[in-house]
């Protein structure tokens, strides 16, 4: 059991970090301090996910989350999240046993049926929610936390007096940039006339989409090698990225048990073949072996079929180059001892001249392009030397891509193409049609808009 000593420092530990934590808020700056709130208030309270909600006025993104840089929006964490927030603010103001502006403990049973069935997939089962208003303003914006542990007074006390300093801080940054637009409108008018002009001007050149998106070389018409049958892969016969030549042995199955099947299949035909002729002999005189002899017969074209099975598992457990090319796989060491199952790619061969480039563009961020467009790469190895190639294909659905994003698969040509070695990475950069300035930088705005307002 701790002593009242020990307990005292804790309590003096967590309000000196609440006191530095409030110091950080106070001078980040705008960017940051969404990502301070949730990230950095784990050093006063322990939680598990952290969610920042803001209303409009802020003119920030509407979601701010832990252990994210950036939140998907669009995706169905983010959609879930912001049905969640309509439906506690909307039901907070009247929540039975809740001062105002003070945290409160929230749970599945606050939402509407939909939302609290979603709950489990999503966040954690211990919740709360911390309003961030300050004096005699309504909240700004609402911190949601959870974890998997009860939250305590103590945590509520700390919480309620953090979202104080959070929503000072928040409004100090909004009240910053008020003052000086409403006096450049009442003092700089004719400036800001010349000013509007020139940016409607330049709203109307028109200008190329484009998307950058991460790129890849890969072969084109790869030729796989996969696995015969169910097996273990008992050694490579070539090294990564060797050049190879149709015919020439890529991959040795462990052959002991097929061997061994072969061998007892041999022995049963041989034994077959002997008891049908002697059988045949003494069917000369004996009617009983005479009905036997076709029974025999096909025991020993049966046996005969094994041992011709057997044979051809044997020749197939040597896999051989099927084209001319070059072996696209991982480490060997990986593969030796490795059991694999029908039909699992082991490796490629490629021909390393015939390349296109892959490329994964977010759905979030894609636009329409059509074949022939201009697609730029560059490399991760020399950014300074861009490829140039055209769009050859692009994909009608999404998949998730290596990062776990839903993406379109494009891929394109390239210009000097077999400079550029297989599996080379960096950014592929993609132009579209021509558009106006205004409609290219406001197309995510209108999405979303047009997302709010079901048209």
């Amino acid at each position: 059991m701790n002593s009242p000593a020990s307990a005292l420092n804790y309590q003096l530990l967590r309000l000196g970090a609440v006191l530095e934590l409030e110091r950080r808020a106070r001078a980040a700056a705008r960017e940051e301090l969404g990502f301070l709130i949730v990230n950095e208030t784990a050093g006063v309270v322990p939680y598990q996910q952290a969610v920042l909600w803001q209303d409009d006025a802020s003119g920030d993104e509407p979601l701010v989350l832990s252990g994210v840089a950036s939140a998907e929006r669009g995706g169905p964490y983010y959609i879930w999240l912001e049905r969640v927030f309509e439906a506690l603010t909307r039901e907070g103001a009247g929540a039975p046993g809740a001062e105002a502006g003070a945290p409160r403990v929230v749970s599945p049973a606050d939402l509407p049926q939909p939302l609290a069935n979603e709950w489990p997939e999503w966040f954690p089962a211990e919740a709360i929610l911390c309003p961030l208003g300050w004096r005699d303003s309504g909240p700004i914006g609402y911190l949601l936390l959870g974890r998997a542990d009860a939250w305590t007074d103590s945590d509520q006390q700390l919480l309620e007096a953090l979202s104080g300093a959070y929503a000072q801080s928040l409004l100090l940054h909004r009240r910053a940039r008020k003052p000086g637009i409403a006096q450049q409108l009442a003092v700089r008018k004719r400036p800001l006339a010349i000013a509007a002009v020139v940016l409607l001007l330049i709203a109307i050149i028109p200008v190329r989409e484009s998307v950058l998106a991460p790129a890849e070389v890969v072969p084109i018409d790869p030729a796989p090698v996969r696995a015969p049958f169910d097996g273990v892969v008992g050694s490579l016969r070539v090294e990564p990225n060797q050049a190879v030549r149709a015919g020439q042995p890529l991959v040795s199955f462990d052959q002991t048990q097929l061997q061994t099947r072969y061998e007892v299949a041999k022995k049963a035909l041989d034994m077959a073949r002997e008891e049908y002729a002697d059988t045949s002999q003494q069917a000369m005189s004996d009617d009983r072996a005479k009905a036997r002899l076709a029974m025999l017969e096909s025991k020993v074209d049966q046996d005969q079929a094994e041992v011709a099975y057997d044979e051809d598992m044997l020749r197939r457990a040597q896999i051989t180059a099927p084209v001319d090319g070059v072996a696209i796989f991982d480490d060997s060491s990986e593969w030796i001892g490795k059991p694999v199952v029908l039909g699992e790619r082991i490796m490629v061969v490629a021909s390393p001249a015939r390349t296109q480039l892959q490329i994964e563009v977010p759905a979030s961020s894609v636009v329409s392009f059509k074949p022939g467009a201009e697609v730029v790469f560059f490399s991760n190895l020399q950014p300074d030397r861009p490829a140039y190639g055209a769009l050859t294909f692009a994909s009608y659905s999404t998949t998730v891509a290596a990062d776990g994003v839903m993406s379109y698969a494009f891929r394109a040509s390239l210009d000097h193409a077999p400079t550029l070695r297989l599996g080379l990475k960096g950014t592929a950069k993609i132009y579209g049609p021509r558009r106006v300035l205004v409609l290219w930088l406001l197309r995510r705005p209108l999405t979303v808009m047009r997302e709010w307002l079901s048209i």
